[in-house]
Parts: C-alpha cells; structure tokens; sequence
C-alpha cells in the first residue's frame, strides 16, 4: 500500500484495518500540506487504485477525515480539505472498558437507525437497488459457505439498504458508524457462528428484511429491522463467559473512539 513502507526496508507489521492505515497517510497528507487547505482530494476510484484497496475502504476513511472535521464533500465539487477549525469533529463517548456493554450501545445505537432505513428502503427502492440488495444479501450465504465470517458482506447488506432509501444522510451516518458497526458485527456474528440455531434466526432476519423491501412494505420492512437489532442484542447477551475470549474482547474494544484514534497515531 503506498505510503505504508519504505523502499530498502524490510516492512514493519502493520497495524488496524485497512481504513485505519489509508487514514492515517491521508491525515499525515493534509498535515504536512501534501493537500493544502482547499485542495480537492483525488476521486475513490484513484485512491483505491494508489492504495490498491476497494472503495469501500476509502469510503470508511474519508467518512474518518470527515468525523474530525478534516474534509468536506460537495456533490459538484468532491472532498475537499477544511480550514483546521472549521467544522466541528463528530465523536461517540464508547467506554472501552466493558466490551459487553459497549457492542450492546451500538447495537441500541443502530437500533433506530436500521428500521428507519429498512422503511424508507421499501418505499422508495428502484428495482436495481432491490437487486442489489438481494445479492450482497446472497453473498453472506457464499461467504459462510466458504468458511468466512461474513463481517464485510453483512456490512454490505445493511449499506446497500441505507443507498435504497433515497436519504444520502443515512448513508454518510452509516458511514462513520462503520468503525464501530463493523467491530460490533464482528463480535455478535463470531457469537452467532457458535451455534447453528444462531445463525439460522440472522438468517431468516435478514430474509424477512430483503422480502418486506421487495414487496415495498415499510411497514414490515421496520418492524424486520428492528426485529434483527433486537434479537442479535438478545444472542449476545446469551452468550457464555467462554465467548468472551481475549481476542473477541479485543475486538470490542476497538469499538472505543479513543482506541481507533490511538490506532491513527502509531
């Protein structure tokens, strides 16, 4: 990943996500005037290749410059950088040390999130954006079925119905969620692989959520969401002490904002 390493070096091992790292080079960019104030970032699509990671990727780390008030995007006139001051940094207070609590506050977080998202979803859907829907949806199945965990195309499934409900906002917010949503669906997803009767009810959630946006049902498609919320807060609260291993523990508590930003800095 450019940026990352230095010619002649051997590569020290990197650390956090990809977003993580694409942030980070961005941010020591803006700061050493790379791209002065003002400057209009290059487009997803030249930095996915610069970084060679997907667009989603650089999606999750503009959303991060975003957050700290670093940049601005513009419909006409892309992602440009702020004057230091300009905007006010968006945080969330997670408290890192009680990786429990901390995924249910996301989940609770996501709660209202989802099902107004799901409803406007049903409503508002083209047939392409439902198609859409129906395959990220499809490739959970593939990615379980190779032995994957799911985590990236479960993200996916929620996204591609925040795009079908017509509100951009939704998705700038799910967007800057995803540092903390995706920790969060990793923690509940590895509990939900844990047992067979799990991963059958996210299943069938899921399904309900797809079947009640196809049939434009708001309604259901609510009441389904809300439903997912509710239930994936259920099967971790059911969760043994076994499953809070060290490394899952580790993972909920990136859900911390001081930790992702610690992560930034290193």
């Amino acid at each position: 990943m450019d940026g990352l390493t230095e010619t002649g070096k051997k590569p020290e091992k990197k650390k956090g996500t990809l977003a993580d790292r694409v942030t980070q080079v961005l941010i020591g960019e803006i700061k050493d005037s790379t791209f002065p104030v003002h400057a209009r970032l290059p487009s997803e699509v030249d930095m996915a290749q610069r970084f060679g990671v997907s667009r989603t990727v650089i999606r999750e780390a503009i959303s991060r410059l975003k957050s700290e008030g670093m940049v601005a995007t513009r419909q006409g006139s892309g992602t440009r950088v702020l004057e230091p001051g300009a905007a006010t940094p968006f945080r969330l207070d997670i408290d890192p040390h009680d990786s429990l609590q901390a995924v249910l506050r996301v989940i609770e977080l996501r709660r209202g999130i989802e099902g107004e998202m799901a409803a406007l979803a049903a409503e508002r859907r083209s047939d392409a954006q439902c198609a859409h829907i129906r395959k990220a949806f499809n490739n959970i199945r593939k990615a379980e079925r190779a032995g994957r965990d799911g985590v990236d195309e479960d993200v996916a499934f929620h996204t591609a119905i925040s795009q079908a409900s017509g509100n951009p906002l939704f998705l700038s917010l799910l967007s800057f969620l995803s540092q903390y949503v995706r920790s969060a669906i990793h923690v509940t997803r590895n509990n939900e692989a844990r047992r067979a009767d799990f991963s059958r009810q996210v299943q069938a959630e899921h399904a309900a959520i797809l079947d009640a946006i196809t049939r434009k049902d708001a309604a259901a498609a609510r009441a389904a969401a809300l439903n997912h919320i509710e239930h994936a807060a259920i099967r971790l609260q059911a969760a043994d002490d076994a499953f809070w291993t060290a490394d899952v523990t580790r993972v909920a508590r990136s859900l911390s904002i001081d930790h992702a930003l610690d992560a930034l800095q290193k």
